[in-house]
């Protein structure tokens, strides 16, 4: 699954204030929370939580891809945000990070979930886009700029 198919414009920030790893997740799982109606906010938190636990999903040049799983749910759901500041997000090139793309994805769904995050990396991995990416000041250019590069 490609991220422009499982990005909505009401997930996607420009430019958020954020100032620490755990900040920034509680905003990823405000957001989502408007599409997972099974599961609350901090059962969202949680799973990212648990996930970072088995290590940081910092994937390296400022950009992490925060992922947990859904029990109860049939749909995948994506945030990509860019903070205002690049914050520490324990990556594995020790540096800070000010792009995250988060996925949700159902429970069951295993080899779904690995192919999208295949995919996201891939995309976030041309230095193109993610200059992009950067570049971008307004929600609505963030969210078409994924579409046209998806």
């Amino acid at each position: 699954m490609q991220l422009s198919e499982i990005l909505t414009t009401s997930c996607t920030r420009c430019h958020v204030a954020v100032t620490s790893k755990k900040r920034i997740l509680e905003k990823i799982c405000q957001l989502a929370a408007i599409h997972v109606s099974e599961l609350e906010h901090d059962e969202l938190l949680e799973s990212l939580l648990d996930r970072e636990k088995m290590g940081s999903t910092g994937i390296g040049n400022g950009i992490a891809i925060p992922h947990g799983r859904l029990p109860n749910s049939s749909k995948a759901v994506a945030v990509l945000i860019t903070t205002e500041k690049a914050i520490d997000f324990d990556a594995i090139d020790n540096r800070a990070v000010d792009v995250f793309v988060a996925l949700f994805v159902p429970e069951n769904s295993c080899q779904e979930h690995l192919n999208t995050l295949q995919n996201i990396a891939k995309l976030f991995s041309d230095k193109k886009t993610i200059k992009q990416v950067r570049k971008c000041n307004d929600n609505q250019a963030l969210y078409n700029l994924i579409q046209q590069a998806s």
